[in-house]
């Protein structure tokens, strides 16, 4: 039986032991949808993506921008839950995290660890369930929810907002539910008889994601770690460089008031709306991200070329380092460069000097 937009069900509320648990419609059915301003919007959303596509694969070394992108994701993703790590602080290598920092610190370094971990597996692992629990699994390691079933689906209930499920904001389906749910949910995102573009697709299956919501924690990030992932897996980016949580953090209420009203007023239709639109705002802003990270190198590049004198040679070798290692030490340095600890601190004290490393620990050893 089609699905269509206009007359589409979100779903109903079933009894659970004292509450009520919505039980979203399965979306594994062909879809009709004829809006002519989501036809625009998809247009424009997979124009900017494709230029973006485009952009990433006449950079000489990706890993130059993916780090940085993927630490932005991570700390834009965690701070929608609450985590409060900033974008320096999530760079800086353990040993120099504060105690009381250290779990926010954490959460972060889990979710980059499982993008970069999903991101390799994608071309063995389909997006399915095995990479949503192995993900999760990575997510939750030795952070606040690790004794949450990490790697598993919710055998309990859980609930969004209030202290109990008696003053929820949202309880999801019912735990005998979720493994159905996220089949449907997986044969959806794969089912070619279904003639349904990508990124409405992935929009639909991101919402039935966050309303299933199949772990007892982590959720949010898992939901928005799969888009990116999705888009690689059928080909519409060559990497994961699409990362939709700033622009939802940007105006989180927006964002889960239209999740909500999917739930509550069957406005599917808005939902897709906002999510192209962030797909074509996302796509313009992380052009503009990798137009100036690869202007920033050229500026330095010259400078080092035409101010560094003998030592511009390992210069550029430190500074090609740096973009994929934001903080070093000077052994670190030493052996980026190939070179030995004197030569290496000679050379990381004419960086600061010309300003492109600045020393922030304030000590005089172990700098």
């Amino acid at each position: 039986m089609e699905i269509a937009l206009e007359t589409y069900k979100s779903g109903e509320y079933e009894p659970g032991n004292q509450y009520k648990a919505f039980l979203p419609s399965l979306i594994n059915k062909p879809w009709i949808i004829s809006d002519s301003e989501i036809n625009s919007l998809l247009e424009a959303a997979a124009l900017n993506l494709g230029a973006l596509n485009a952009m990433s694969k006449i950079v000489p070394d990706t890993r130059m921008f993916m780090k940085m992108l993927v630490t932005k994701e991570a700390v834009r993703s965690s701070r929608i839950e609450g985590t409060q790590t900033s974008f320096d602080e999530a760079l800086l290598p353990e040993a120099e995290i504060a105690s009381d920092r250290w779990q926010d610190w954490q959460e972060v370094n889990n979710y980059t660890k499982a993008l970069q971990k999903a991101a390799l597996d994608i071309d063995k692992k389909p997006i399915s369930t095995r990479l949503f629990k192995a993900t999760h699994s990575i997510l939750m390691s030795g952070v606040r929810g690790q004794h949450k079933m990490p790697g598993e689906y919710r055998k309990s209930q859980n609930w969004i907002g209030g202290r109990s499920i008696n003053e929820a904001v949202f309880v999801p389906p019912l735990p005998f539910r979720v493994e159905n749910l996220m089949g449907d949910l997986e044969n959806f995102l794969h089912n070619k008889n279904i003639y349904l573009p990508s990124l409405l697709r992935i929009a639909i299956a991101h919402y039935q994601f966050e309303t299933i919501h199949p772990f007892l924690d982590g959720n949010g990030r898992i939901g928005r770690l799969i888009i990116p992932l999705y888009l690689v897996d059928q080909g519409l980016l060559t990497h994961p460089i699409l990362y939709l949580s700033a622009f939802f953090e940007n105006d989180r209420e927006l964002y889960y008031k239209s999740l909500t009203r999917v739930r509550t007023h069957n406005d599917l239709k808005g939902w897709i709306k906002y999510f192209l639109i962030g797909v074509r705002e996302t796509s313009i802003d992380a052009m503009n991200t990798l137009e100036a990270i690869l202007n920033l190198k050229r500026e330095l590049e010259y400078r080092i070329k035409t101010e560094f004198g003998r030592r511009k040679g390992t210069g550029l070798m430190l500074l090609s380092s740096l973009f994929t290692h934001q903080w070093i030490d000077i052994d670190s340095a030493a052996k980026a460069c190939g070179t030995s600890y004197a030569t290496a601190n000679k050379l990381v004290a004419l960086m600061c000097n010309y300003g492109i490393l600045r020393e922030v620990t304030g000590h005089s050893r172990n700098r």
